[in-house]
């Protein structure tokens, strides 16, 4: 006999709302969304046990592309919205949507003390190493010769290391992956939401519109040739010396995550007010 206790199996499409995705033709923002929905089938947990928080630009419309809950907040602050989230509520699983400029730049520092704190989040970075959303401008992760109308022969300035970064301040589950291979991406998020403590997770999303050439990053992506390794010094050296079109988990350590949910006392709301009574 059956056991009609079981819940049956979730598919992709149980994680999709009935709005229709704008990004611009080709962007590889789909994919990462198909990925997303996918991984979040995998993992099995309902829709309603789900939260998605983003900031701003072209990356942070997926909350509203999900069925789950969602939080589309200011720019750059939507780690530190998904932190208080997840730390008051432990029981959502909670992925956080963010793009190059979202969040190295105005959300460079959340992403510091987020890796740092290592709250059990997954956080999701479409990076395609342009402002898509304002028009073309260079992000943080843009080659310091990328020649365009804004920044002429290119800013001079040294790009971000994301993957190096969030070794460095404590992230316990490194990765990174390509939106042209939706499966495989999906997994590499099945696997982070998955792991406990803070899970960082580059995705090559290119920006045909404003960087036609990223359409060349398919033939250039291979799979990360060492298995993951728990060692940081082991992932550090790795990471150096990587061309960045290494995918796959590249980190995943063994760090324990950050205590989150209170005391099970409550409190009253009128109990609260009082204390700030004049």
């Amino acid at each position: 006999m059956t056991d009609m206790s079981e819940t049956a199996a979730l598919t992709a499409a149980q994680f999709k709302s009935g709005y229709k995705p704008i990004w611009c033709p080709g962007c590889g923002d789909y994919t990462v969304l198909a990925s997303v929905t996918r991984a979040l089938a995998i993992v099995g947990r309902q829709p309603h046990d789900v939260a998605v928080v983003s900031g701003i630009g072209c990356s942070s419309r997926i909350p509203a592309y999900t069925a789950c809950y969602g939080f589309h907040g200011v720019h750059g602050r939507s780690l530190a919205a998904a932190t208080g989230l997840k730390v008051a509520r432990p029981d959502l699983t909670v992925l956080v949507a963010s793009g190059d400029g979202d969040g190295y730049s105005i959300g460079g520092n959340h992403f510091l003390h987020a890796c740092r704190r290592n709250v059990d989040l997954t956080y999701i970075v479409m990076d395609n190493h342009v402002y898509g959303m304002t028009k073309g401008q260079a992000s943080p992760t843009t080659e310091p010769d990328w020649d365009n109308k804004l920044s002429p022969g290119g800013t001079g300035v040294r790009p971000f290391n994301p993957l190096v970064i969030a070794l460095a301040a404590g992230a316990n589950f490194v990765a990174r992956a390509f939106s042209g291979d939706q499966h495989g991406t999906a997994e590499i998020i099945a696997q982070g939401i998955a792991h406990p403590g803070f899970s960082f997770i580059e995705i090559m999303s290119p920006c045909v519109t404003f960087r036609p050439e990223q359409r060349e990053w398919k033939s250039m992506v291979r799979p990360a040739a060492p298995a993951p390794t728990a060692d940081a010094a082991s992932a550090a050296r790795r990471l150096m010396t990587d061309d960045g079109f290494n995918i796959g988990v590249l980190y995943a350590g063994d760090r324990k995550p950050y205590p989150c949910g209170g005391s099970a006392d409550t409190r009253q709301v009128a109990d609260l007010e009082a204390e700030f009574e004049l």
